[in-house]
């Protein structure tokens, strides 16, 4: 109920709003085409607003949403997959993209996230503080090693670790205490709310509106700021479109939209 209320409430507000300017797009002047997206997991409730509120802002221009891990998606894209715009969960695989050739322009930033440790809502494993994820026979879901959130959590691990009072070989006993790693940051979460697992390292948002899960605090000085960008892919059919779409998601309406959802502006 919360995610369709926080969807409608972003429908209302962009598709009341005419379409924001870009330097260099003229989203009025859009020409028919469809859009295919690819776009991190973690970005999969926003999208469907967005894709609901920018058909209703430029008619004749319909998105298609493909989501998953944003390095499984980089990967499709190099294989030649048909897709016109990259959104990924980092800043390192949208750049590869650019540094291959494969994209129309360079890396747009339009999206900042932070990290959550979230536990099953009845916390069988009892953890209270970051901390705990130490503690022997924790079972810590993770994501697959080129999933950008695994980079994200590494990083939060050395910076929980250079706390004071966190034990010593923390990051090892961590790692010790991972029993599975997911595909994408979305089937990390379903395990958790399913009490597949003890705990797992998330984006925020994904915890927003997520029944079966609650969180436990971060100490601010530790949590890591995740940093999204896209890119249109050089092989779209509709360049044109597939760049307005991406100006206008790093603008102020696809803003308003991604902040309803939890989302911080880009670093």
């Amino acid at each position: 109920m919360i995610r369709r209320l926080l969807l409608a409430g972003a429908v209302l507000v962009v598709g009341g709003c005419r379409p924001a300017t870009w330097p260099g797009t003229d989203l009025a002047a859009s020409p028919p085409a469809s859009l295919t997206v690819y776009a991190a997991a973690s970005l999969k409730a926003p999208l469907a607003a967005v894709r609901a509120a920018y058909e209703s802002a430029v008619p004749g221009v319909t998105l298609t949403i493909s989501s998953g891990s944003s390095a499984a998606l980089r990967t499709q894209i190099e294989q030649g997959a048909p897709a016109d715009v990259f959104l990924s969960a980092d800043t390192a695989n949208a750049q590869r993209l650019v540094d291959a050739g494969l994209a129309a322009g360079p890396a747009v930033p339009f999206a900042g996230n932070e990290l959550a440790v979230v536990v099953p809502k009845d916390n069988p494993a009892g953890l209270r503080t970051p901390a705990d994820l130490a503690n022997p026979g924790v079972a810590i879901v993770a994501a697959g090693d080129a999933v950008p959130i695994t980079a994200y959590a590494t990083q939060l691990i050395e910076n929980l670790a250079a706390l004071p009072g966190y034990p010593g070989g923390f990051a090892a006993a961590c790692a010790a205490n991972i029993v599975s790693k997911e595909e994408d940051v979305q089937a990390v979460v379903a395990k958790i709310a399913l009490g597949e697992g003890d705990a797992a390292i998330t984006y925020a948002t994904d915890v927003i509106a997520r029944a079966g899960v609650t969180r436990v605090a971060i100490p601010p000085a530790a949590n890591v700021r995740a940093a999204y960008a896209g890119v249109v892919v050089k092989a779209a059919p509709s360049s044109e479109a597939a760049t307005a779409f991406l100006a206008w998601l790093a603008g102020s309406d696809g803003q308003a939209i991604l902040a309803g959802f939890g989302f911080l502006p880009p670093p």
